[in-house]
């Protein structure tokens, strides 16, 4: 799950085979807790019935997009579920519960069939999109031919169904381009039931089929990328308005039945949501409790953070969440000098993580990694290819001879020269490349800092590559978390080369090696959970050879919910506070 894609990953109990995603339905909901340092992370703060008022959010950027089927960061993954309802979807829970699948539109998780090649699910009755239309399958078909078929209209989210669906006879150009043909591989025999015919087994389809990708969209309400002014909700809440850039308003959806739903409630008559906000002012209107929530979920400023541990009153009020996320840089496997090895080699021996640590605000906001899979994902392995003293790089002296070193090897004894990307309207990530930049300047690589918004980050900037090679973008700032919580959910978007796309891109550093490429294919169709959770340490250490992540931190989000926000929990599947249940008392 991009871009902060934000998920806490803890061991999640599954059941064997292919059927490992069959949680109890039931969960738990953690208890109910006051409101004390990092209550949320465990329990429910401040639970409540109470109906009406409005739940305020305001984000530091724009989102990538609101369309379901066009967006790909982690607090719009968690906040979509407010008007568009997945085919499953996780748990609104604290804790270990919050992991656990729950059927949403279907009436339950997959049937498996062919050695899991196969998956069916089957959809709840008389269920009504906010126009008063039926939702029906073909509508959850035409929502995955659009997201995954249409990449040059829509270009955000993730392509695993394109990748893993079996191919037509004819190649399926998507359904702008081709109007009179369909996606053969999905078929709807009936307008409760969707089949979905896979090229192998895949041992996570379950999570797959919780991504917003599979929210219901109607065909003859579509209009391609300006769908997203015009959203058709399946969910509590439907659009009032919406202006591109600036922000929306959501009121209840008169069509949305609590029969229907399991995991939703209509709290708040309604949300509004403010758009390019600086963080530091979002900050200081949660602490002044004048707004509800930081849509962003990526922690306060650093500045901010600080003031409010430092208060004693403010503190009850901060969770310092484990978001599950790896902060790290990406290194271009594409962009001279850093398309040779050794040279990415140097900048992994010379970069000091600890400076990048101090640099957020210290170690509440993460641990410094030396591994792409953080320790909280099954398959994390302990391992460090690049040590150096204390995690100082060029601050040590081996770190500093070992990245020299390096340097003479790729041809670049006396360092080289590169561009930095990175989230202008991120503070945080900001004085991080900060801090690499000024780490790597001692051994003679020259970094220049190249800030964009977080709206377009992907779409046009740090993720279409040839924006990348045309900029010199060596290096590129980048926080993950899992799709779903798993190694293969955390580590294909970012290091298969099938995965990448001219625009809306995730595997930043282009790789495209044939071992690992092979090595996630095979783990995914193994069937064997021990052989499979085995598999992805190997593949982070493959790809930790290669040397195109910088792993700097496991990382934490320091984030702060006011008096007026009801029913606060961090959900550890998106790794911030679960918008589904927020209500407010304003």
């Amino acid at each position: 799950m991009r871009r902060t894609k934000a998920a806490a990953l803890v061991a999640v109990a599954t059941a064997a085979g292919l059927t490992l995603s069959a949680c109890s339905s039931s969960g738990g909901s953690g208890g109910s807790g006051s409101s004390t340092y990092n209550a949320a992370n465990t329990s429910v703060v401040n639970a409540s019935s109470h109906t009406g008022g409005t739940a305020s959010y305001q984000l530091s950027s724009t989102p990538d997009s609101m369309d379901p089927g066009n967006t790909y960061y982690a607090f719009m993954w968690d906040f979509s579920r407010l008007y568009a309802r997945p085919l499953v979807t996780f748990n609104p829970a604290p804790g270990n519960a919050g992991l656990q699948l729950k059927p949403d539109l279907a009436t339950g998780l997959g049937t498996p069939s062919d050695g899991g090649k196969t998956w069916t699910y089957h959809i709840r009755s008389g269920l009504k999109f906010s126009d008063g239309t039926p939702i029906t399958t073909k509508d959850v078909k035409y929502a995955i031919e659009r997201s995954n078929y249409a990449h040059d209209v829509l270009s955000n989210g993730p392509t695993y169904f394109a990748q893993y669906l079996v191919d037509n006879s004819s190649p399926y150009q998507g359904p702008y381009k081709d109007k009179n043909g369909g996606l053969n591989s999905i078929q709807t025999p009936n307008d409760t039931t969707i089949v979905f015919h896979l090229k192998q087994s895949f041992a996570d389809f379950d999570y797959l089929v919780s991504n917003p990708e599979t929210a219901p969209v109607p065909q003859a309400k579509d209009n391609g990328a300006d769908y997203v002014k015009n959203i058709v909700s399946s969910g509590p809440y439907e659009f009032q308005s919406y202006q591109d850039g600036k922000g929306a308003t959501l009121v209840k959806n008169p069509n949305w039945s609590q029969a229907s739903d399991p995991v939703r409630k209509q709290y708040a008559d309604k949300i509004t949501l403010a758009f390019n906000q600086q963080q530091t002012t979002i900050d200081q209107n949660l602490m002044a409790d004048n707004v509800t929530m930081d849509l962003g979920g990526a922690g306060m400023a650093a500045d901010s953070q600080a003031t409010a541990l430092a208060n004693p009153q403010k503190k009850t009020h901060i969770d310092d969440v484990q978001s599950g996320a790896l902060a790290y840089v990406a290194l271009s496997s594409q962009v001279a000098p850093l398309n040779n090895v050794h040279c990415r080699q140097a900048v992994q021996y010379a970069i000091d993580k600890t400076s990048v640590q101090t640099a957020t605000g210290g170690d509440v906001h993460g641990d410094i990694a030396s591994t792409i899979l953080p320790p909280t994902v099954t398959g994390h392995t302990d391992f460090n290819l690049y040590p150096t003293s204390g995690n100082k790089g060029d601050d040590s002296s081996d770190g500093l001879a070992a990245a020299k070193q390096q340097l003479k090897l790729c041809g670049k004894p006396s360092g080289f020269s590169t561009n930095i990307a990175a989230r202008s309207d991120r503070p945080n990530e900001i004085a991080m490349a900060t801090a690499i930049q000024a780490s790597l300047k001692k051994v003679g690589i020259n970094v220049q800092i190249q800030q964009y918004p977080s709206g377009k980050y992907f779409a046009d900037d740090a993720g279409a590559p040839a924006f990348v090679h045309s900029h010199n973008l060596g290096m590129m700032m980048m926080a993950w978390a899992a799709d779903w919580p798993t190694g293969y959910g955390f580590l294909e978007q970012i290091l298969d080369g099938n995965a990448i796309k001219a625009s809306g891109n995730s595997n930043l550093s282009e790789l495209n090696d044939p071992a690992i490429n092979k090595m996630l294919n095979d783990a995914i169709g193994n069937t064997n959970d021990a052989q499979r959770n085995q598999a992805w340490g190997a593949i982070d250490k493959a790809a930790m050879q290669q040397a195109v992540i910088v792993p700097l931190l496991y990382r934490k989000d320091v984030m702060y919910r006011p008096d007026s926000a009801t029913n606060v929990f961090v959900n550890p599947a998106y790794g911030m506070y679960d918008y589904l249940t927020v209500g407010s008392t304003k």
